[in-house]
């Protein structure tokens, strides 16, 4: 029987304010599970067009599967947050990527047609759960030098990118880290990035009570000498620093999917409208260039090519590994077209939760710029992968329209 497929379309989206890792982190004393149960009611209480019981699907994300992260937590977190007891749900790793998973597979499932509604997203309670706590690499992985020992250590895949692109300098590195917590603190001064995130209620048996409203990690005033000063943790007199990088962080994210026509009949808003994406493989000691296949693989599969992205969400695992993205598609440093509101560098990065992050952020860009067609958010992931989502804007005036894969054909 013949088959078709359905669009797939972003309805809305929600992120926790992101927090530091430690003991002293505003979630210190904080549920992960309770995080990603404050998104998902928030994004019910927000669109009160969709019935609790038309969700078929809650997909999340936690890179470390153990503890208040596991026991599948999409269903756990459904079961918490008030859906109704016919709610299935599941659980996603794929490191960095997990919540961009989520949003892919949940997407696949409506395309399919399988299911109309689902819910995606991720958290990541690096606090409680450090990254690779509990688990056991197989020793063959080094053993029969399958991967360099590297490659298990994310910061160092990042200095292997520094050495394996030279012109990739640790003072781009910087520059690029800098404009990052500039865009940022713009965005909060504009108020660009508070209408996406869901407060949170906290308690600290040292600090009390209290309301999560911001992002922690911020640091607004950095300045390049600050960055300069910075040590190489990876490797001495290396490239890559804790100014450069993104943060060990707590966080969660959550969103709506939906098929078009289950779109319309509720009265759902569409902020984007899933277009193509790909996810790659690549050496895992250079993991932080994935997203540069993903991208061209997606964009061959749509029909489009970079000059047709208006906007990008890249996530900034590392600024080398985005300096390598921008440097293959001849991007600059700086062009305005990338991570308008800063990035994990200066938001965090709580691992599985931030593809949502990148998500919500286009979104919102979207409105602003009706003139962009076609966005992007794309991310590396650890053990040398790399993912890419391409968007279209209902705000756009073709939007709809015949374009890529038509055209192409």
């Amino acid at each position: 029987m013949p088959r078709t497929l359905r669009e797939v379309v972003f309805v809305d989206g929600v992120r926790t304010p992101f927090g530091k890792a430690g003991e002293k982190g505003m979630y210190a004393q904080t549920r992960a599970d309770d995080l990603v149960i404050n998104c998902i009611r928030e994004l019910m209480r927000r669109n009160p067009g969709l019935p609790p019981e038309r969700v078929e699907e809650v997909a999340i994300a936690a890179t470390t599967q153990i503890g208040d992260q596991g026991l599948t937590i999409g269903r756990m977190a459904s079961l918490l947050a008030g859906l109704p007891k016919t709610t299935p749900g599941y659980s996603v790793d794929r490191m960095c990527a997990g919540a961009l998973t989520a949003v892919t597979t949940t997407a696949s499932s409506i395309a399919f047609g399988a299911i109309d509604v689902a819910i995606a997203g991720g958290v990541e309670h690096m606090g409680r759960h450090p990254m690779g706590e509990g688990v056991d690499p197989n020793p063959r992985i080094v053993a029969e030098k399958l991967v360099d020992p590297s490659a298990l250590v994310m910061g160092k895949t990042a200095e292997n990118l520094h050495d394996r692109f030279p012109q990739l300098t640790r003072e781009r590195s910087d520059a690029f880290a800098l404009g990052s917590q500039d865009k940022l603190a713009k965005a909060y001064a504009n108020n660009q990035i508070q209408p996406d995130l869901v407060p949170v209620a906290t308690r600290h048996h040292e600090l009390g009570y209290g309301l999560a409203t911001a992002d922690e990690p911020p640091r607004p005033g950095t300045t390049l000498e600050d960055l300069a000063g910075l040590k190489t943790p990876f490797r001495p007199h290396g490239k890559v620093t804790a100014g450069n990088s993104a943060g060990l962080n707590d966080g969660a994210t959550a969103c709506v999917l939906a098929s078009a026509e289950a779109a319309e009949e509720l009265g759902l808003p569409v902020k984007m409208r899933l277009v193509d994406y790909a996810f790659v493989g690549v050496e895992p000691e250079v993991m932080g260039i994935g997203p540069v296949p993903a991208a061209e693989k997606a964009l061959r599969k749509a029909g489009l090519g970079i000059e047709d992205i208006g906007l990008f969400e890249l996530n900034e695992a590392f600024a080398v590994q985005v300096l390598a993205f921008l440097d293959h598609f001849g991007i600059a440093d700086d062009d305005e077209r990338v991570n308008r509101y800063g990035g994990a560098i200066a938001v965090g990065h709580p691992l599985a939760s931030s593809g949502v992050r990148l998500m919500n952020q286009l979104a919102r860009q979207f409105e602003e710029h009706p003139e962009v067609r076609y966005g992007m958010t794309a991310m590396c992931i650890g053990i040398g992968m790399g993912a890419a989502v391409i968007w279209e804007n209902p705000h756009h005036p073709d939007f709809g329209a015949d374009h890529g894969k038509e055209n192409a054909a």
